[in-house]
């Protein structure tokens, strides 16, 4: 059962990305919002919702500019990528009060990337004892809030939260 979800969640993903463009392209070329859950844009990198969360806020660090490895990207995005991905734990913190994070990425098809040809970091919060029977036993998740309103509360801890330096 849990390879069958894994192999279908892969197909999705892969063939969202094959017959559309890139997911993270087509969501960029949309007003921000709800509809496609990026909270917020940076000069060289943006800030995204995980469609397919692994916890509630998971979320995820992209650079404007298509290319899918980290080695393609100049070392301005790199870092910002980085600032991004610290702001987006001090963000969740607040937000959630996480024990801890899960901070990484998936580069390329046999790494397991669900979107291979556009490099991105994941931010995922993690609690004690997080993992349950259902995602053990069933490969089922249990997502204890709605999208839209992740998204709500992660954009307003976003806007309010002071920038470290």
């Amino acid at each position: 059962m849990k390879r069958l979800w894994a192999a279908w969640r892969m197909k999705y993903i892969a063939k969202a990305a094959h017959d559309a463009g890139c997911v993270f392209c087509n969501e960029l070329n949309k007003n921000d919002g709800v509809d496609n859950l990026i909270v917020m844009r940076a000069e060289f990198a943006f800030v995204i919702l995980n469609k397919f969360p692994y916890t509630s806020g998971h979320l995820m660090v992209a650079p404007l500019i298509h290319k899918a490895t980290l080695e393609e990207l100049d070392p301005p995005t790199r870092a910002e990528m980085m600032e991004l991905a610290s702001r987006c734990m001090a963000v969740l913190r607040t937000v959630y009060n996480p024990h801890a994070f899960n901070l990484g990425a998936n580069i390329g098809e046999a790494a397991g990337a669900g979107v291979p040809g556009h490099v991105h970091l994941h931010i995922v919060p993690r609690w004690t004892g997080d993992t349950n029977f259902m995602s053990t036993l069933g490969d089922v998740r249990v997502i204890p809030e709605e999208l839209g309103t992740s998204y709500h509360r992660i954009k307003t801890a976003w806007e309010v939260l002071p920038v470290s330096e």
